[in-house]
């Protein structure tokens, strides 16, 4: 069993250098830490803020995050598919998630705010009711993913296969439907 650790604040930390203690952190915020390339494995966060974080190439196998929110991270390469999918909640604001991988996970609901995911993959995963505002999805894969609902309006630079996904009642801006028939080869001028 982990410990549990509540309500603390860690600022300027680096635990690339020094990893972070095993344990349930819960109702804990972490500002202007780095975390690159560190093992989170196992390591269950409840209820967590990281502002101003470094997580790229974060090792997540079997970690849980349970209402997280990241805010101006840099999460590139994260491996959230290795996550412990049990309740996994999470929500982004300002953050560089470029070739992360979300691949089959519940993203039910997820909100996806003026980050850049280009390159990451939500193939399989369950994005209904998500929202991508203002988001850059230059090259996300979309692969039988569950988008039903799904706010695109404001995302842009993307491309996908309608077809190869659900998508009833996915919203999108007329300015920029175009990424949905680009594998059609549909000219549009």
């Amino acid at each position: 069993m982990l410990p549990i650790i509540l309500d603390q604040t860690y600022n300027n930390q680096d635990y690339a250098k020094t990893g972070l203690p095993k344990a349930e952190y819960d109702n804990c915020t972490f500002t202007d830490c780095n975390f690159e390339a560190c093992y989170l494995t196992t390591i269950s966060f409840l209820e967590c803020e990281f502002i101003n974080c470094n997580l790229t190439n974060t090792k997540l196998k079997e970690a849980t995050f349970k209402d997280v929110s990241f805010t101006n991270c840099k999460m590139v390469g994260m491996p959230f598919y290795e996550c412990n999918s049990f309740l996994f909640s999470v929500s982004f604001k300002d953050c560089n998630l470029d070739l992360a991988t979300f691949t089959n996970l519940k993203l039910i609901g997820t909100l996806f705010n003026t980050c850049s995911l280009q390159q990451s993959d939500f193939s399989e995963a369950d994005l209904t009711k998500s929202s991508f505002n203002n988001c850059n999805l230059k090259d996300v894969v979309f692969e039988n993913s569950v988008l039903e609902g799904t706010d695109f309006r404001s995302a842009y630079n993307f491309s996908f296969n309608p077809n190869s996904n659900r998508m009833k009642g996915a919203k999108f801006s007329r300015t920029t439907i175009d990424g949905l028939l680009l594998s059609h080869q549909i000219i549009i001028e």
